[in-house]
């Protein structure tokens, strides 16, 4: 079970030596439905900080049950960042976000000295924890040709594409996302090369220190809870969130899993019951390319979400000794 309380900041502050003013970013990266929220939530209080969403799937204001944000109760218990904060119908991509996190850090830093930056997408933490991929321009010919591609041949054409272009590539991304396939395919048919050769390029260096913190769960729980999560979902109006948005089914920040297994339900290509099935078998499916993102960084530390005590020791130590 997750510790009852935590010390304050200031206790643990006095334990630790920071006289040389570091700054500490926590990483907090897991797959969906391991148990995010709350542990960020208890760190974001027990360090007296705020958080940061990386989880691209909630920055949208309209989109509430099918990305599993924190809810309202959860959201007074800690200061969050990105969550809940554009609209569907703007554009946003990773770049914006980096930029937006190194100004938030900016201002955190100012008066803490650690922050918390926690979720799913891993292009989005990589950005902050790695930087940018320095890809040279591509002709908006390319990109063009792509979507109009997409647009005849669809989605199982671009994953057929991404996967015989990028294969190492083709095994994290999300393959339910139309525009990290085109993107990729895009620099593949540019450069000549792969997604995958810009991707390891060195690393920049960032006025702060960042300390990476894995959640993990055995599969058949993960399964488990990502079941159960998508029964509470669907038993709290997910269908109905999603009638709402089928009109914007096109724009890229619904082209993802919990909304497009619906849309495809309202446009009568299958039933409910598999509508449900889908919506669990592709949030496993997404658990798992989360998860081998992920296991590709050493630098990540794992844990069981539940194991607070060794956490908080974890950070302590890394702390301690940087």
């Amino acid at each position: 079970m997750f510790c009852n309380t935590f010390d304050k900041y200031s206790e643990y502050k006095a334990k630790i030596d920071l006289e040389d003013k570091n700054n500490y970013l926590i990483v907090v990266i897991g797959p969906t439905a391991v148990g995010k929220t709350e542990l960020c939530i208890r760190l974001a209080n027990y360090l007296d900080t705020a958080i940061i969403s990386a989880d691209s799937r909630q920055f949208y204001k309209e989109t509430n049950l099918g990305t599993a944000k924190p809810n309202a109760e959860e959201m007074t218990r800690a200061v969050h960042h990105l969550v809940d904060f554009k609209s569907i119908h703007e554009s946003y991509d990773v770049k914006d976000f980096e930029n937006d996190v190194l100004n938030i850090l900016n201002e955190i830093f100012k008066n803490k000295d650690v922050a918390i930056l926690t979720g799913g997408s891993g292009l989005y933490v990589d950005a902050i924890c790695n930087g940018l991929d320095d890809i040279p321009d591509i002709s908006p010919e390319i990109r063009e040709n792509i979507i109009s591609e997409y647009g005849s041949k669809g989605l199982v054409y671009l994953q057929q594409q991404v996967k015989m272009h990028d294969p190492e590539y083709f095994e994290i991304v999300d393959q339910k996302n139309p525009q990290r396939l085109m993107r990729a395919l895009e620099i593949c048919r540019g450069t000549g090369k792969t997604y995958t050769v810009f991707r390891k390029k060195k690393k920049v260096k960032r006025p702060f220190k960042i300390i990476k913190v894995g959640l993990e769960r055995e599969r058949d729980e993960i399964y488990q809870r990502i079941d159960l999560r998508m029964d509470q979902m669907i038993a709290n109006g997910l269908f109905e969130e999603a009638a709402n948005l089928f009109p914007y089914r096109h724009l890229n920040a619904l082209q993802t899993v919990g909304y497009s297994e619906i849309f495809g339900f309202m446009e009568n290509k299958y039933d409910k019951e598999e509508a449900i099935r889908l919506l669990k078998r592709n949030s496993r499916r997404y658990a798992k390319r989360q998860l081998t993102w992920f296991r590709k960084d050493p630098e990540y530390t794992w844990f069981h979400p539940d194991d607070c005590q060794t956490i908080e020791s974890f950070i302590k130590s890394r702390i301690n000794n940087s």
